[in-house]
C-alpha cells in the first residue's frame, strides 16, 4: 500500500497493487495496518457504507457534515474515473481554505481518508462513474451541508460544469465566507477532538 500524506492536514490516499490479469482485476483498497501507520489510529468503526454513480461531466460537493456531530469518510472508486477534491473548511486550521486534488478510478483503486470538517467534491471523467463512501455514522440529511465549488476564493479547476447536472443543493450553495458568516464552518481543534486526534 502506498501511502500519501496530502496537503491537508489530517487527509491521506492509499494507493494499493492492483493484480490484473485476463480476467480482470484485484485490489484491496483499505488495510487496516496502512491506515493506522499513516494516522496513528483506527479507522473510526464503520456505521455505513454508500455509493453513488454519475454520468460523465457530473459535479458533486463540496459537501462536508455539520460538527457537531462531524464525519470523517473513506472514498474510493471501484469503477470509472474521478478528479477528486478535498477542501479544508475547519476554522483556524493551518490548511483552511486549501484544495487537494486526486486521480480515483478503478485502474488504481486510490481511496482517499477525509478529515471531519473537510469538504468532498468530485468531478466524473467517465460514464458510470461510482464513488463508495465508508461512514462511521448513518446519513442525516439536516446535518449534511454545501460550500459552492464555484467559488473563486477556493478556486476549483473544475472548468465549465452543465448546470443541468449540478444538484439543486450544490446550485444554491453558500461561498466560503458565506458560510462562515453563517457559522456552518467548524474550529479545527472541535474537528480533531471529534475525529478523536489528540
Amino acid at each position: 500500500m502506498d501511502v500519501e500524506k496530502l496537503g491537508i492536514a489530517g487527509a491521506f490516499s492509499f494507493t494499493p497493487p492492483v493484480y490484473k490479469d485476463h480476467r480482470g482485476l484485484f485490489t484491496t483498497p483499505f488495510e487496516g495496518a496502512a491506515f493506522e501507520g499513516a494516522s496513528g489510529r483506527p479507522l473510526f468503526t464503520v456505521g455505513q457504507i454508500s455509493h453513488n454513480v454519475s454520468a460523465a461531466g457530473v459535479l458533486r460537493g463540496i459537501h462536508f457534515t455539520a460538527t457537531p456531530p462531524g464525519k470523517a469518510k473513506y472514498v474510493y472508486c471501484p469503477h470509472g474515473r474521478v478528479r477528486d477534491f478535498l477542501v479544508d473548511l475547519r476554522l483556524g486550521s493551518p490548511t483552511f481554505g486549501r484544495w487537494v486534488e486526486n486521480d480515483l478510478s478503478g485502474e488504481n483503486a486510490r481511496a482517499v481518508h477525509i478529515p471531519v470538517g473537510v469538504g468532498h467534491a468530485f468531478l466524473a471523467c467517465e460514464e458510470g462513474s461510482v464513488i463508495v463512501y465508508v461512514m462511521p455514522g448513518r446519513y442525516v440529511a439536516v446535518d449534511e451541508l454545501s460550500v459552492s465549488p464555484f467559488d473563486p476564493e477556493i478556486g476549483l479547476p473544475v472548468g465549465d460544469v452543465d448546470a443541468g447536472l449540478l444538484s439543486e443543493r450544490d446550485v444554491s450553495a453558500p461561498s466560503l465566507g458565506e458560510a462562515s458568516e453563517r457559522g456552518l464552518l467548524a474550529d479545527f481543534q472541535l474537528c480533531r477532538d471529534r475525529e478523536g486526534v489528540l
